[in-house]
């Protein structure tokens, strides 16, 4: 079973997130910041990541410099979950080396599509 983990500093977003995720068949973890996240991801790497940008402690992109830098953090793909809607900072995101990005308030369909142009196969989905 794939596994994806949730970095959001809303427990609204990550429950969201969570039931969505749980649909495709993910074992999901969160975290409220990314401290917490780069310790879980210390101890088990997911294979997908959906990361909020604005967040206490350590922002996201803070948080995907230092993973991608970690042992193993090439290999989740990294989705970033924002409401920046800033052209710049997508660019900064994306070369920092997040996979894709989603604009808040994403919906099923959306976060569906993104998973899918990650390489999350069609068939991993649950009816």
């Amino acid at each position: 079973m794939n596994t994806a983990l949730i970095v959001d500093d809303s427990a609204v977003i990550r429950k969201v997130a969570r039931r969505i995720l749980e649909t495709v068949n993910l074992k999901v973890s969160d975290a409220e910041d990314g401290e917490t996240a780069l310790a879980l991801c210390n101890q088990t790497m997911p294979d997908v990541i959906l990361l909020d940008w604005m967040m206490p402690k350590m922002d996201g992109y803070e948080f995907l410099t230092a993973l991608r830098a970690t042992p193993g953090g090439a290999h989740p793909k990294v989705l970033f979950c924002t409401t920046e809607n800033d052209v710049g900072a997508i660019a900064r995101a994306l070369h920092g080396g997040a996979d894709e990005y989603i604009m808040k308030p994403f919906d099923r369909e959306i976060l569906m599509t993104k998973l899918e142009q990650v390489g999350l196969p069609r068939e991993r989905r649950a009816a």
